[in-house]
């Protein structure tokens, strides 16, 4: 027999028991980064939700698309700001940005999923009123932080067998108001209002690293704290740690930023022992059986 068939049915093989432990989990995937613009990775990323959905998980994908608006907004000559790695948002701005994350990036994303055998609908914050926001600071503009979270549509979709596919953008407190939402910060506040059992931010750098220029695989959010707070952690890697404490903190098991640029990162970290990026727990919480996470 090919061998490389046998890896193949050997590898199956040993997915077995975190098949079985992550059967009915919910994951909340935050997609973004270079691999939103690359077709190949694109496909290979739903390939891997399609197969995540497939083998009894409950997938949620929130996106970004941070390149995208940037290229629109530089074709029609508005110029760009950021603040504390946040975008700043005028009136003519988010009405860009919506029509990028709704429009174009979400159903690039949904297509992707449904090319790969998979049932996919797209929608965004302001569907259901998913997310309700106030403005998340007066330098910001329409940046909006979520108050309010409304995820019976994500279960609905998911228990129908259907992978939600959300933009971040966001309904306000008031009529008429809409709202850019970090994507991580979505995907934080998404996972924490379903309590998911995971959370991946899929990045474009290999994880936490800690003082010494190595990725630290496992973190507790003691540590995470200690280490902004020294300043080991810094730059755009604080809104995403802030975010996993956040997610934590409304009751997320674990949260993982891993790397995207690794081919099959999502089936790594759930299906394997590799992992491939730095999970972050609560301190408090007792630590798994041996064999309980991937």
């Amino acid at each position: 027999m090919n061998r490389d068939w046998t890896a193949i049915a050997r590898t199956l093989s040993e997915a077995l028991p975190y098949l079985q432990r992550f059967s009915g989990a919910v994951v909340v995937v935050k997609f973004g980064g270079n691999a939103m613009g690359d077709a190949e990775a694109m496909a290979e990323f739903a390939r891997d939700v399609v197969l995540m959905r497939q083998v009894g998980l409950n997938p949620i994908v929130v996106h970004g698309g941070g390149p995208m608006i940037n290229d629109l907004l530089n074709r029609l000559g508005i110029e760009s700001n950021f603040v504390r790695g946040k975008r700043v948002t005028d009136k003519a701005t988010v009405e860009v940005v919506e029509m990028v994350l709704t429009g174009l990036v979400n159903k690039r994303i949904v297509q992707a999923i449904m090319d790969e055998g998979g049932r996919a609908v797209g929608l965004s914050g302001k569907d259901d009123d998913m997310i309700v926001c106030e403005p998340d600071d007066p330098e910001l503009g329409f940046v909006g932080r979520p108050v309010e979270m409304n995820v019976q549509v994500l279960r609905d979709l998911f228990n129908a067998g259907i992978i939600p596919v959300v933009a971040p953008v966001a309904t306000g407190m008031e009529a008429n108001q809409t709202f850019n939402v970090n994507g991580d910060t979505a995907a934080g506040a998404i996972a924490g209002a379903l309590k998911a059992d995971r959370l991946l931010l899929l990045t474009d750098v290999s994880g936490v690293k800690g003082a010494n220029g190595d990725v630290v695989t496992e973190l507790t959010d003691v540590q995470v704290r200690e280490m902004i707070a020294e300043g080991t952690i810094a730059g755009g890697m604080i809104p995403k740690t802030e975010t996993a404490l956040e997610a934590l903190e409304a009751g997320v098991r674990a949260v993982v930023i891993l790397d995207g640029r690794v081919p099959n990162a999502c089936l790594l970290e759930l299906f394997t022992e590799h992992g491939a990026g730095s999970m972050i727990r609560m301190a408090a919480r007792e630590a798994p059986a041996d064999g309980d996470d991937g």
